[in-house]
């Protein structure tokens, strides 16, 4: 017998671990999360928290304090270009802040990894259930057809542990990946790539270049990241092995010589913090599965910094794991959905690999000299915006019923999203208001299918049907576009956007993508329960 047995065994405890210990506890699951690190990462190895990422930690009640950690708002949008931050060439060009208003709750922001992963950290020690031990490594992992079986080292000594299921979260160089003898596919790596991490006062030299990303052709060419726009900044750039060059070239002293270049000052005061090689790469795994085994964050795809998707996409694949593994081990759903999250998140996974090396791409032709800066900003200007790809990707699996309608097909798919209930798709954001208090139609989901229907239509008590029948909770909400003494919630344009009329229903799954739609139809218990067998796999 193990000393402990949990649900779920978390590997890695960065954001991606961190979200499915979170996500276990608010679907009721019992985790280990183990991280061989003492603590949490001192280098902000991302930073950008995408739009869906953010109603993520909105739904999670951290929006607030996400925000309070992060850049300026103003400062976030902003790219600068130049030979150095001081030069006379630099360039700043800064996207409008009402772009993302109509499309969510929240919107993109910039917060550094170091500061996030605290406070997800500490909310995840917070829930009940979960167990995240740090200084804690895996040294044995195996798996037969009822569980997986581990053992777990920290200064205490070893322990044995029994868990249904593992989520594999350990990062680019997954030992779990190799283990399962797992490949990646993808072009060889990019580039070998040093992270220097410095404090100087360079609030004074950019006062009116504040920008939370800039690209400059000084004489070692480079990216600087804002860390808090304060005094921390890292500075990326790059070594050729081919070429004699090496990690151990960047020595203090060459270090302190490649910021100043950078700044474009020669005795600027500068205190280095850190230096971390990294390898530049844009792969995705074969597979996300194996067994009871998943793969997720940069054990599954690995991407380029340029678009700041990787953490953001690892995020997703928690929060699309962690409810069907609650499903399953609550015995509301078959075994087959979990086939779902391969089938789901691994098209998307190997699309945003593919987009962050497009853009990489242009970062590296303006370093060579093959784009001028002015095209390299107008490029970078036209891809900043990738809502079309973090709002509008959509699932087709199992677990989603088609309606037979065409997904939205706008010119530029990349940038540009369409709201939609299309089957598949995230839900949208439409402003409602509940009781007199304004919110979005996000703030009414949680951890359960939620079926949003018009008032009057019938399906809200074919909803209360259906959940005792199955024992799958449905939250039945009816929406009504006026103000009425017996609905308490309205909003004008809810059923234009979600496409249905006085008779229809749009059922939402836990990780609030649409899982099934009505335009118009007689209300039925039966429907709903056929319709939740399909999506759970219960009949299979």
């Amino acid at each position: 017998m193990a000393d402990l047995e949990v649900d779920v065994l978390i590997v890695g405890g960065g954001p991606v671990g961190l979200t499915a210990s979170l996500e276990c506890s608010r679907h009721g699951l019992t985790s280990l999360l183990v991280e061989r690190h003492e603590g949490t990462s001192i280098f902000p190895k991302a930073r950008l928290v995408s739009t869906r990422t953010m109603e993520l930690v909105r739904a999670w009640g951290l929006q607030d304090e996400v925000e309070r950690l992060g850049l300026p708002r103003e400062d976030s949008l902003a790219v600068g270009v130049g030979s150095s931050l001081t030069a006379a060439d630099f360039h700043r060009e800064v996207a409008p802040i009402e772009d993302d208003a109509p499309q969510s709750p929240t919107y993109t922001y910039i917060c550094a990894q170091d500061k996030f992963e605290v406070v997800l950290k500490r909310t995840a020690e917070s829930l009940p259930g979960a167990d995240v031990r740090f200084a804690t490594t895996m040294t044995s992992l195996t798996q037969d057809a009822d569980g997986v079986s581990a053992v777990i080292e920290s200064a205490a000594g070893p322990v044995t542990v029994r868990a249904a299921y593992a989520v594999a979260a350990d990062g680019a160089r997954s030992g779990v990946r190799r283990q399962l003898g797992i490949g990646v596919e993808g072009p060889p790596p990019l580039g070998h790539m040093i992270s220097i991490m410095f404090d100087a006062d360079l609030v004074p030299l950019l006062h009116d270049r504040m920008c939370a990303l800039y690209f400059l052709r000084s004489t070692v060419p480079c990216a600087v990241e804002a860390v808090d726009n304060r005094r921390r900044w890292i500075i990326q750039t790059g070594y050729n092995p081919d070429e004699g060059g090496s990690a151990e070239d960047f020595t203090p002293e060459f270090c302190t010589h490649v910021v100043r270049e950078a700044v474009g000052v020669a005795d600027l005061d500068v205190e280095l913090v850190g230096v971390m090689p990294w390898l530049q790469q844009a792969v995705t795994a074969e597979r996300f599965r194996e067994g009871r085994i998943f793969l997720a964050g940069d054990a599954a795809h690995v991407s380029t910094p340029q678009g700041g998707f990787g953490m953001n996409c690892g995020i997703q694949d928690a929060h699309n794991l962690v409810w069907k593994l609650a499903a399953v081990l609550k015995d509301c759903a078959g075994e087959e959905l979990l086939d779902t999250y391969s089938a789901e998140r691994h098209p998307i996974g190997r699309r945003t690999v593919a987009e962050s090396l497009d853009n990489a791409l242009i970062t590296f032709r303006m370093m060579e000299g093959e784009l001028t800066m002015q095209e390299a900003i107008a490029l970078q200007a036209g891809r900043r915006s990738s809502e079309g790809l973090v709002l509008g990707l959509h699932y087709e699996s199992a677990a989603v019923i088609p309606d037979g309608t065409p997904a939205p097909a706008p010119a530029d798919p990349y940038r540009t999203y369409v709201p939609t209930a299309r089957p598949g798709h995230r839900a949208p954001h439409v402003v409602v208001s509940r009781n007199g208090t304004s919110m979005s139609t996000l703030d009414l989901m949680g951890t359960r299918f939620t079926l949003f229907t018009p008032h009057g239509s019938g399906w809200a008590q074919a909803a209360k049907e259906a959940d005792a029948r199955t024992g799958v909770h449905v939250v039945p909400i009816e929406v009504s576009p006026l103000e009425t003494g017996s609905v308490t919630v309205t909003a004008p344009t809810w059923a234009e956007v979600y496409g249905v009329g006085p008779t229809g229903a749009v059922l939402v799954r836990p990780d609030g993508h649409v899982a099934w739609r009505i335009p118009d139809g007689t209300a039925s218990a039966d429907t709903l329960v056929d319709v939740l067998d399909r999506v759970l796999m219960r009949r299979l």
